[in-house]
C-alpha cells in the first residue's frame, strides 16, 4: 500500500534525489544531506544537517526519523533525538540532528545518506484519571526490575 506525501524541494536540495526505499522490502526511505559544503562533526559533537525538504504528511500520520545502522556501526553516528518525529502539521524543513558518538571526526558531504524516514500511523490518546490501577505481576518495578528473581 502506498500513501502520497506532498513534498517541496528547497533550492539547496536541487539535484538531489527525493527520499526513496533502497529495496522492495525496506521500511525506511533514505534521507540525503542537502549541504553545499562538507560538514565535519567532531567526536562527541552534533550538527543539524539540512535535507532541503518540507512535507505535508497525510492526516493521522507522522514521519519517524531514524539512524542508519551502517553509519552507527561503522562510524558511531547516531541521531540525537532518535527517533525524531515530524508531525503532520509541521511545514518547515526537515533537519537531521547527527551526533558523533565515535572516536574520529565524521564528514557529511552533499547527497550522503544520513538517516531514514518511516511513515507511521498515529493514534491519539485520551487520559482517564483514576484513583487506582489494576494489579500486575510487575507492579511498580522500575528500571532493571524485569527478569530479576527474588
Amino acid at each position: 500500500m502506498s500513501i502520497a506525501i506532498r513534498v517541496v524541494r528547497l533550492a539547496h536540495a536541487h539535484g538531489l534525489e527525493l527520499p526513496a526505499y533502497a529495496t522492495a522490502g525496506a521500511a525506511g526511505m533514505d534521507l540525503l544531506a542537502a549541504v553545499n559544503e562538507d560538514v565535519t562533526i567532531e567526536p562527541g559533537k552534533r550538527a543539524l544537517i539540512p535535507t532541503g525538504l518540507c512535507v505535508a504528511l497525510p492526516a493521522g500520520h507522522e514521519l519517524q526519523v531514524r539512524p542508519r545502522s551502517g553509519l552507527a556501526l561503522k562510524s558511531g553516528i547516531m541521531l540525537a533525538n532518535s527517533p525524531g518525529t515530524i508531525d503532520e502539521d509541521y511545514r518547515g524543513e526537515i533537519g537531521i540532528i547527527m551526533l558523533n558518538a565515535g572516536d574520529v571526526r565524521f564528514v557529511v558531504s552533499r547527497g550522503m545518506r544520513i538517516a531514514q524516514a518511516v511513515l507511521a500511523p498515529v493514534m491519539r490518546a485520551v487520559w482517564q484519571e483514576a484513583e487506582t490501577l489494576d494489579d500486575t505481576a510487575r507492579g511498580a518495578g522500575g528500571f532493571g526490575s524485569t527478569g530479576v528473581k527474588s
